[in-house]
């Protein structure tokens, strides 16, 4: 099959269907409107398996889609056989409270791992760190979360995100500005938090703030109403994405909307409506996941070129450009340093602390 060729990324991250890429996978994929592709467990069977298919999907076209996954570690790490299995953030969390500086090494090794194996294996971007506050009422956040403690959370995000770059990715921080303080999911419902700004800025925003500060690649905002703020949710608020993302905080990287299929995004519309109200907020690449109508109605519908600023933002997110094979990964002495450590990491899920609303914060 010829590669098509000088075609520039589009705005659109969508899913393929399994391990193999299909005749429909590759006519979306060769759409103008698409830039990526994100993969979740079904794409996946083993190592050699994966490497085969991000070099079906690198060779579709010229550029190459960026390749992204959600691969946090504990419960949401789409590759697991053939993979090293990652820690939940809350387990770096727990060694934090007892040995600070050993907690930083461990987060630095955790993302220098996690970035390494992707990124040998085809993969550019992993959709990471979690940056919520673990206020003690999310169970989609849950262990998921570093902490309680919004500094802790940036210390913590800040050394995986220099683990991450030792393995040759850029970090994602989400969900903006915090999904932590809502019971409800955002796949499944809309959820609503109240609280004031004064308080989502002393607390939420501190994580944020500091990986920012530490060079952030990426940024994906919830899909979560602060009504205090805004009616919308902030994935498609310009209050949130360009008076306090771009403006307050200074952060000039690409913004990813959450996945448009989920319930918490159906306030804007229909699946082209909610991508124009996403791109027309300030984020500039929109994911669309596990609904291949959806997928086929956004390609129909959509036309919104990825600007100059958004093309310069996505190339500064790709993984290096040379990733060690598996064989030099496995040869490799920093990597091979970063594994022990990870695997030697012995918090177990049930001893995990799940914070209340009084646990005390800071600031």
């Amino acid at each position: 099959m010829r590669r098509p060729v000088g075609i520039p990324p589009g705005v659109a991250i969508l899913d393929v269907s399994g391990t193999k890429l299909t005749d429909d996978d590759r006519r979306r994929l060769a759409c103008p409107q698409v830039g990526g592709v994100i993969l979740f467990t079904r794409n996946y069977e083993s190592p050699q398996q994966l490497a085969q298919l991000t070099q079906e999907i690198h060779a579709v076209r010229q550029p190459p889609l960026l390749i992204a996954v959600d691969q946090e570690g504990g419960r949401v790490q789409r590759f697991r056989e053939g993979f090293t299995v990652l820690p939940a953030m809350r387990e770096l969390g727990v060694i934090w409270d007892e040995d600070p500086a050993r907690a930083r090494q461990l987060s630095r090794c955790t993302g220098h791992v996690l970035a390494a194996e992707l990124r040998t294996h085809g993969i550019d971007l992993s959709f990471t760190p979690v940056l919520d506050i673990d206020h003690g009422c999310s169970n989609v956040i849950g262990n998921r979360a570093f902490h309680a403690n919004p500094q802790a959370i940036g210390e913590l995000a800040s050394s995986l995100a220099q683990g991450l770059r030792d393995g040759g990715m850029s970090a994602v921080g989400k969900h903006f500005p915090g999904h932590g303080h809502v019971t409800a999911d955002s796949h499944l419902e809309q959820p609503v938090d109240d609280r004031p700004y004064a308080n989502i800025e002393a607390h939420d925003l501190v994580p944020f703030r500091h990986l920012i500060k530490n060079g952030l690649g990426g940024i994906m905002p919830a899909h979560v109403v602060y009504s205090d703020v805004d009616e919308q949710p902030a994935g498609f608020s310009k209050i949130w994405l360009q008076q306090i993302l771009r403006n307050a905080l200074g952060f000039d990287g690409l913004i990813f909307s959450d996945d448009l299929s989920m319930v918490g995004a159906q306030v804007a519309g229909n699946i082209v409506q909610r991508a124009h109200a996403a791109l027309d907020a300030g984020c500039d690449m929109v994911l669309v996941c596990n609904n291949p109508q959806f997928a086929d109605e956004l390609l129909a519908g959509l036309d919104y070129p990825l600007p100059a600023l958004g093309k310069a933002r996505l190339m500064r997110l790709r993984g290096r450009s040379e990733a060690e094979s598996p064989a030099q990964l496995a040869c490799n002495p920093a990597y091979l340093e970063a594994v022990a450590a990870v695997r030697a990491i012995s918090v177990k899920s049930e001893e995990l602390p799940f914070y209340g609303r009084n646990t005390a914060l800071p600031l």
